[in-house]
């Protein structure tokens, strides 16, 4: 067994002790936009548009909207639009990390009841809190099925390297039988979309957030030692090692020779495995997440000064921080925070 791993509870393990998944997921400004419970019998088709098509009018704050989708009862045929289908059985969870059409039907075959205007409308009636929790689709006789659907938005850019590492579409099977904590979950979800209560839609949001973030977890644990990507990275521990002293200590004047010596390899060893995993070199990444930090602080109230923020994200002048910055982003500091704030 690797350093850093601890297969008997299903979880890894950084050795350091610093939480570079919950880091990540902070600072993308994970934000809970939908919870809500459909109640299908066969036949039955629900699809979505792209994200793109509905997330100014669900959530215009965020740059990017994620969907997942838990069988909770019965199963179904599912889907990226124009792509194979799969099959979905009770506890399997679908996600759609990066906004593609994607639809869920009982029999495979059956046909959408409702076009891209009924959709729109709906999307934005549910994230105004205006349609009830649970949503009834196809006959009321057929064989049924049910599914939670959440929506939550994020960061898309500069680096938000979890949406990265995720493919076009995950099947998690069987995630509330192999995780107490998503059984949990996923009961604690039902209740409140079942049993609506004083301060329901915001525990919905944050249970929307909650349920992803386990999703997330579970698919990490799933797998591999010979995944690559970011999240393939956790689980090797040099590569983990690295972007725990990276995210760590972002401000830090890291090189490539101190990374090396604080995690007891070769500039070329670690050079190497950290491209083979994240796909750049350490020194690249760690300019992708000071940027990523930097959008954030920009974004937050108050006047804090540009010149506070380069210091804060590791450079020593305002005018570095903004040429990072522009070529990073695309344009300047001020710029950036003006459209945010606009």
């Amino acid at each position: 067994m690797k350093p850093g791993h601890d297969r008997t509870s299903g979880s890894y393990v950084e050795a350091s002790g610093f939480d570079v998944l919950s880091a990540v997921l902070s600072c993308v400004r994970l934000t809970g936009s939908m919870l809500f419970l459909v109640d299908a019998h066969s036949p039955w088709m629900s699809w979505a548009p792209k994200t793109e098509a509905f997330r100014r009018v669900v959530l215009p704050a965020s740059q990017h909207l994620i969907s997942y989708h838990i069988v909770t009862q019965g199963g179904c045929w599912a889907g990226l639009r124009d792509a194979p289908s799969e099959r979905f059985d009770t506890g399997d969870v679908l996600v759609v990390p990066h906004g593609d059409a994607y639809y869920l039907a009982d029999p495979v075959d059956a046909e959408a009841a409702y076009g891209p205007a009924e959709a729109l409308a709906f999307f934005r009636s549910m994230a105004a809190g205006e349609l009830p929790s649970i949503v009834s689709e196809g006959s009321s006789g057929g064989e049924s099925t049910q599914f939670i659907c959440g929506f939550l938005g994020c960061d898309l850019g500069p680096c938000n390297p979890v949406l990265d590492a995720l493919p076009a579409m995950v099947h998690l099977r069987g995630a509330n039988r192999s995780s107490d904590r998503m059984r949990h979950l996923i009961e604690f979800a039902l209740c409140e979309l079942r049993e609506p209560s004083f301060g329901g839609r915001g525990v919905r949001l944050r249970l929307a957030e909650l349920m992803f973030v386990e999703v997330v977890r579970r698919h990490l644990e799933t797998m591999n030692d010979v995944h690559t990507g970011w999240l393939g990275g956790l689980h090797d521990p040099l590569v983990a090692r690295t972007l725990s002293l990276l995210h760590g200590a972002p401000a830090t004047r890291w090189t490539l020779e101190d990374l090396a010596a604080q995690a007891g390899t070769s500039r070329s060893v670690l050079a190497e495995r950290f491209a083979q995993f994240v796909g750049q070199p350490p020194i690249q990444y760690l300019t992708q997440w000071r940027m990523q930090l930097a959008t954030r602080l920009l974004a937050e109230p108050g006047t804090r000064k540009i010149a506070a923020i380069a210091e804060a994200v590791g450079y020593e002048s305002e005018a570095a921080f903004s040429r990072a910055f522009k070529k990073c982003v695309g344009m300047a500091p001020s710029a950036w925070r003006m459209r945010e704030v606009a």
